[in-house]
């Protein structure tokens, strides 16, 4: 009953437009719908029943809700639920209802109207500023030209409306720049740009959209000025370092050849490593001659004709000297200059085969008609004017006169062997060989072979009793003038000129002695290309690139490396200099490729400090200096070398920037402090067998020992291990002291002065000193060298076990007994004796008379107390003070773990007392 009065009451749905269109300003809540959301009921004015009570909204989950404003008239508002952004959506669309208020005013029975599609649109807001694409723009123009558009900038905009989000306009913020932008961001100059002018610009731009809202960042954009395009290298450095010990490096990894699209059909590009200012010519091994002779394998028997002036060689003394680095002695002759060579030196016994070889560097010679200049003449000292053999130049022409004695058949012979090589006048070190092989006579010119052009016969030289003078740097003319004097100078320099007779050289040691260390290089031969064809001269310092494709040939010189192979190489400046030449096909004009000229700067090498240790004093009984072999000097020296460097990079095992290198010596000298050795009596000896197998020498006079050649440093250690020192008459002889020194590189780098004393322990003294020998040598503590540089390792230096302490101790105290027992024994046998053979025995070796000696042994008494003074020599009392000093000097050295034993303490404390208490007792004597 009851719902049928309702439905009565409520006969009527609400009634709503079928469809809404609506517009909402994103950050918004109100929505404009159009028509206005209005609902109608017929059942008004019938209370509830004609009334509208809800708006309700279905899909899409929609940001939507609708407010009923009166409940009569039916009007209602839609609202957002929270803010509405453009940019994530900009238009929504669902469904809405009415709802009436049903029968009464519990709402039951209410009617729902139809369902309306609501579609909302949402208005953009101008709320977001216009952003470039990038953070900055960069263009490259040629010089002298007038572009359309330079570049292109771009900005954008977040907003959703195509009002807001389109870029309307940019514009150039920068003021007085030859450059303007259109809308569309495109850059153009409006007047032609100079590279001497100005090589970059930099301009700011910035953006607008639609709405007129500007960006809030302007972009910086670059703009560089090439000058018109020139043909050559580019990507170059004008400085390349070079750090010593690094191997090969790049010279030009990024280095491009710019033809400016020309037309080309090949590429020829020549790479020069100028050294001439170096040494002699580059980087080579600045060892002495003799010492890279035998370095490369050389024969022996060369005779060095320009020696550094000594006193054995003071020949040179007046020449002109240029020493260059690395001790390379460099002798120069102006043409004023000449060196007589002392007859005990020149070689007496040329034969049909000889070898003379020299550095020169030689231009040239001043004046229209040149006159010989000669480097090495053997001419007649007196009387006549013959030349017997002579190596001078002439016209740039290499000349070798050699004329034979008159031995055989009385017929023409070859003796003068021209050569015209450019080398000759260059004003370059090269490194000249003549090899002679009589009658064939073979030129090498820095260890390539050159047969002479021409070659004139001569009669034979007479044979006769005039003496021959062999000079350097000019021609002896001893006969046919009034006055002997030299004549045809030499202009240049020359240095290690060496003659030797016998077997010729061969080519492979030839060219070892005038290697260069330094020189070009080419990475990775294998991706070179087969389109590039590469040659290098002997040298390596010149290489010549050729190819037909632009790209292979840059690859190519991007590979082009310098090297040098020295451990310590000279440091400074070396120049580079790249010609190119380009073929064009036809008959065009072919492009022209400017010289690059570039330095490669070789770093100072981190020097090495040589460092020589040891035990600094060593006692020896006289009689071990009496037998055949001597006593061993050095027989456990340690030759190091560190080196610091920049950074620490090393293993933990050493200090920091601290480390150990190995490298070669080229001498060591054991010199004698003091008097210098007597011949009659004593010497330094070293024996062949030790110098084996190694690349040294030795020399040796009453000065020292000399140890040399180009070698190992633990060659050099074994070698010196077994220097030996003997004196057969050691009577009146108490120490002796030696100096030991050793250099690398000819001097460049030197070590410590090694400081060696030996103590000598006569007969007399055996008491006192047989215990010193009596141990076994690896138990002896010596008195160690301390390392001035940073050591590196010191594991060679051991200390004395302390076993061998107890032993030592125990031997002491058992030979002390012995001595005294022995000594007392004597004295109750022997009860007669005569007074002569006891002033007789002022050598420690002779009798003396013990038939009324008592030894008194006083445990009271402290060793350094006073001593009766009778029949005691001066000269015993102080050997005995010496060998105690010895003593505690061997006692100090213990270790402190040694100290610390208490039983071992109480024994030496015993024996002391016991060595201490030994005093003559003078009044038993008879005088």
């Amino acid at each position: 009953m009851r719902q049928k009065l309702e439905q009565e009451m409520n006969k009527h749905k609400p009634w709503i437009e079928t469809s809404y269109h609506g517009v909402i300003t994103e950050n918004m809540d109100t929505v404009l719908l159009d028509p206005p959301l209005v609902a109608l009921d017929k059942d008004a004015p019938v209370p509830y029943a004609g009334e509208i009570c809800a708006f309700k909204i279905h899909g899409q989950e929609a940001p939507f809700e609708a407010e009923v404003l009166n409940r009569t008239s039916g009007e209602g508002v839609l609202r957002a639920r929270g803010p509405i952004d453009c940019e994530q959506q900009k238009e929504y669309t669902f469904i809405i209802q009415a709802y009436d208020c049903g029968a009464g005013p519990n709402g039951a029975g209410w009617k729902k109207s139809h369902k309306a599609v609501v579609h909302v649109q949402v208005d953009d807001v101008n709320e977001f500023s216009p952003v470039f694409r990038e953070p900055v723009y960069r263009a490259t123009v040629t010089e002298g030209k007038i572009y359309d558009s330079i570049l292109q900038v771009e900005a954008w905009d977040q907003d959703c409306s195509p009002q807001y989000s389109q870029i309307c306009n940019y514009e150039i913020v920068t003021q007085d720049t030859p450059f303007a932008i259109d809308r569309n961001g495109n850059i153009r100059n409006t007047e032609r740009l100079s590279y001497d002018k100005q090589q970059h610009y930099k301009i700011m731009v910035t953006a607008y959209d639609c709405g007129q809202k500007r960006a809030t960042e302007s972009v910086p954009v670059h703009i560089d000025v090439k000058p018109v395009c020139k043909p050559g290298w580019q990507g170059w450095n004008k400085r390349v370092d070079y750090e010593p010990g690094t191997g090969s490096k790049q010279l030009f990894p990024k280095m491009h050849l710019e033809t400016c699209d020309g037309p080309l059909s090949s590429v020829r590009a020549m790479v020069e490593l100028q050294t001439n200012h170096i040494g002699k010519g580059c980087d080579r091994e600045t060892y002495s001659e003799k010492s890279l002779q035998k370095l490369c394998g050389a024969a022996s028997g060369s005779t060095d004709l320009l020696p550094a002036p000594s006193a054995s060689t003071n020949w040179t003394a007046s020449l002109l000297t240029d020493s260059g680095r690395d001790s390379d002695l460099i002798f120069r002759f102006d043409g004023r200059q000449a060196a007589n060579i002392p007859e005990r030196v020149v070689p007496q016994n040329l034969t049909d085969q000889f070898t003379i070889a020299t550095w020169m560097k030689h231009g040239p010679s001043p004046g229209l008609r040149a006159e010989k200049e000669t480097l090495l003449c053997n001419s007649d000292k007196t009387e006549m004017n013959r030349h017997h053999y002579s190596l001078y130049v002439h016209n740039c022409r290499l000349v070798f006169l050699l004329r034979r004695d008159f031995t055989q058949m009385d017929t023409f012979r070859p003796a003068e062997f021209h050569w015209k090589l450019e080398q000759i006048c260059d004003k370059e070190w090269h490194y000249y060989v003549i090899n002679v092989e009589f009658p064939a006579v073979t030129l090498f010119v820095d260890g390539v072979t050159y047969e002479p052009y021409l070659v004139t016969d001569d009669w034979p030289i007479h044979p006769s009793q005039i003496d021959v003078q062999l000079t350097v740097g000019a021609c002896w003319q001893g006969g046919e003038v009034t006055t002997p004097r030299f004549t045809q100078y030499f202009r240049g320099s020359l240095s290690g000129l060496t003659i030797r007779p016998g077997k010729i050289e061969t080519q492979k040691v030839i060219s070892c002695l005038q290697a260069c260390k330094e020189g070009l290089d080419i990475n990775s031969l294998e991706s070179l290309g087969k389109g590039i064809k590469f040659h290098f001269n002997p040298a390596q310092s010149v290489l010549v690139m050729e190819g037909d494709d632009l790209e292979s040939i840059n690859t190519a010189m991007a590979k082009v490396s310098y090297i040098n192979s020295r451990q310590f190489p000279t440091p400074g400046l070396r120049r580079l200099r790249v010609t190119t030449t380009v073929q064009c096909f036809g008959e065009d004009t072919c492009i022209s490729i400017p010289d690059i000229k570039a330095v490669v700067m070789v770093l100072p090498p981190s020097e090495p400090r040589i460092t020589i240790a040891g035990v600094e004093r060593v006692t020896w009984p006289a009689t071990e200096l009496r037998t055949p072999t001597g006593v061993t000097l050095f027989k456990d020296i340690r030759i190091i070398s560190t080196v610091t460097k920049s950074d620490n990079a090393f293993s933990s095992g050493h200090r920091p920037g601290v480390l150990e290198v190995m490298h070669n010596l080229d001498y060591c000298d054991v010199l004698v402090i003091g008097e210098e050795l007597n011949p009659e009596h004593e010497s330094l000896e070293i024996q062949h067998s030790s110098l084996l197998g190694k690349h040294l020498d030795a020399t040796n006079s009453t000065s020292g020992i000399s140890i040399y050649g180009v070698d190992s440093m633990a060659h050099y250690e074994q070698a010196i291990r077994q220097v030996r020192y003997r004196n057969w008459r050691p009577a009146g002889l108490s120490e002796r002291k030696f100096r030991l020194s050793c250099s690398e590189l000819n001097g460049r780098y030197t070590s410590n002065e090694f400081n060696l004393e030996i103590g000598v322990v006569h007969s007399s003294e055996a008491v006192e000193h047989v215990n010193h020998m009596a141990v076994q040598s690896q138990y002896m503590r010596p008195v160690h060298h301390p390392l001035v540089v940073h050591t590196v390792n010191s594991d060679h230096i051991a200390g004395t076990p302390p076993a061998a302490t107890v032993v030592i101790v125990m031997c002491i105290a058992t030979l002390v007994a012995i001595v005294v027992l022995g000594i007392y024994r004597i004295h109750t046998t022997h009860q007669e004796g005569t007074k002569g053979d006891e002033d007789g025995g002022k050598e420690p070796e002779m009798d003396w008379d013990d038939s009324t000696l008592t030894i008194t042994v006083n445990p009271m008494e402290n060793i350094d107390g006073p001593q009766s003074a009778g029949g005691i020599r001066e000269e015993e009392l102080e050997e005995e003070d010496e060998d105690e000093e010895d003593e505690e000097e061997l006692a100090g050295d213990q270790s402190s773990a040694e100290s610390e034993d208490s039983e071992e303490e109480e024994q030496t404390e015993v024996l002391g007392k016991v060595k201490g208490k030994l005093e003559w007792d003078p009044s038993t004597l008879p005088y």
